[in-house]
């Protein structure tokens, strides 16, 4: 009776965890990542399209970024969104294709992007003990109408308090490494 609302709150905390994982890859280092473009927004015939949709992007070398754009006559729109990004960006284009340079970052923006971690950190930590909440909700709403013994409950919320505390540790060890990756020069 329990296990599926256990089963149930890891599935979302991961989720959690995964999406924070994933925000951390488009705040930029001082190195080259496909990341930090994939879902600049380009105005593909009207319609915003994320730029890992018009394009193939890689990193050849550490401090440059290639945007190979699919539709060749998309190039000026691909050029102008990633040029009015809130990265700071500089590309050039030759016709063919997007060379983005990535310029080092400033310590000031290091200590930014520091912050911006920490801030995203927290929000996936308040996600993973919203989760937490919400089962244990459901645990005593079960327990109230007698559908689970109290032992039971009890042990649950201690399953529950467990798995918090494990996505917690994970979501701060990922913080943990994205802050040294950003602070290295």
């Amino acid at each position: 009776m329990i296990d599926p609302i256990v089963r149930d709150a890891e599935s979302k905390m991961s989720k959690s965890v995964d999406h924070f994982g994933a925000e951390l890859a488009t705040i930029r280092t001082g190195r080259a990542n496909p990341a930090l473009i994939d879902k600049v927004m380009v105005p593909y015939y009207g319609t915003p399209t994320p730029l890992n949709q018009l394009a193939q992007i890689s990193a050849p070398e550490p401090r440059l970024l290639v945007v190979q754009v699919y539709d060749k006559s998309q190039i000026g729109a691909v050029e102008k969104a990633l040029r009015s990004g809130e990265q700071g960006l500089n590309p050039a284009s030759d016709g063919q294709v997007i060379r983005v340079p990535i310029p080092p970052l400033t310590e000031e923006r290091r200590k930014e992007y520091v912050r911006l971690v920490r801030h995203k950190a927290e929000e996936a930590r308040v996600a993973i003990r919203n989760v937490r909440r919400d089962e244990l909700h459901r645990i005593d709403a079960m327990q109230k109408q007698g559908e689970v013994p109290e032992d039971e409950a009890k042990r649950a919320h201690a399953r529950l308090q467990k798995l918090t505390e494990s996505h917690v540790e994970r979501v701060d060890g990922l913080a943990g490494r994205k802050e040294a990756e950003v602070m290295e020069v």
